[in-house]
């Protein structure tokens, strides 16, 4: 079997252990072998950002639906009897009320923006295509070039591939975030994991992008092969330094030699 599901708790605690390498903590050692040491040794500790929280319940709506939004999360807050308002969300009436409902809640307004993203993925054909089979969250773990690794994959289908959900602001400069971000590189890891999995084969590989502004549009790219090739083999030799600073127990900065500052 390929593929399991577990929660995100569970999931990013195996990462931040150091059990399994992710992509988003080959991404933190790409760009400072210290950082992934200091997250997988719990000297950073990073903070729950409001952002954070909206990407990941829009991401529950989108592709999980609205019962298994509303199990994850909660919408709205305590009403002011005086105004017959809710309470602002720095109030201590709203904490807590939020605190006795035990779960992470999102306010109305943002609720209702989260609804409309997910109406905008709904209604592009080929993203619907996508996501009307299959499942979302699926978790894969193979050695892969000897790295224990894991891979937590926003929808997979069969039939397709890989599927990825970004938000961005502006539709229009989504490719130039995706190469700032280096959204290549996670997906080309994503791809190698799945494939390096005995049971498993190299897959084709989607991003679906929705803005969380007006106009609200949607589009999806397919990856091109050659891109996340590229992007695989950067990987691998980051994961060549990884094998080296985990035997000798050597996390450097990047930053230990010289360096020449010759462009204007």
């Amino acid at each position: 079997m390929i593929f399991t599901t577990e929660s995100e708790h569970e999931y990013h605690e195996k990462s931040l252990s150091g059990k399994y390498l992710s992509s988003h903590l080959l991404a933190d050692f790409r760009k400072c072998p210290e950082l992934y040491y200091k997250k997988t040794h719990g000297l950073i500790v990073e903070e729950e950002r409001p952002a954070y929280l909206l990407g990941r319940a829009a991401h529950c709506l989108v592709l999980e639906g609205r019962e298994a939004f509303d199990k994850a999360f909660a919408v709205g807050g305590p009403i002011n009897p005086k105004t017959g308002k809710p309470y602002g969300t720095a109030t201590q009436a709203f904490a807590e009320w939020a605190k006795d409902i035990g779960k992470p809640v999102i306010s109305d307004a943002d609720f209702a923006a989260i609804e409309i993203l997910a109406t905008s993925v709904r209604n592009h054909t080929i993203a619907n295509n996508l996501l009307a089979h299959g499942a979302a969250e699926q978790v894969c773990r193979a050695l892969y070039v000897g790295v224990d690794c894991q891979c937590r994959v926003d929808w997979f289908n069969p039939m397709a591939g890989i599927v990825d959900l970004k938000t961005c602001d502006d539709l229009t400069w989504f490719e130039a975030d995706a190469r700032r971000y280096g959204y290549a590189h996670q997906l080309a890891f994503y791809q190698s994991v799945i494939s390096a999995h005995p049971e498993g084969e190299k897959e084709d590989v989607y991003m679906i992008a929705v803005e969380k502004k007006e106009p609200h549009r949607t589009g999806v790219w397919k990856v091109s092969q050659d891109v996340l090739d590229a992007a695989r083999g950067e990987n691998e030799i980051s994961m060549d330094l990884y094998l080296y600073c985990r035997t000798e127990n050597k996390w450097p900065t990047g930053y230990e030699t010289l360096r020449v500052f010759e462009t204007i």
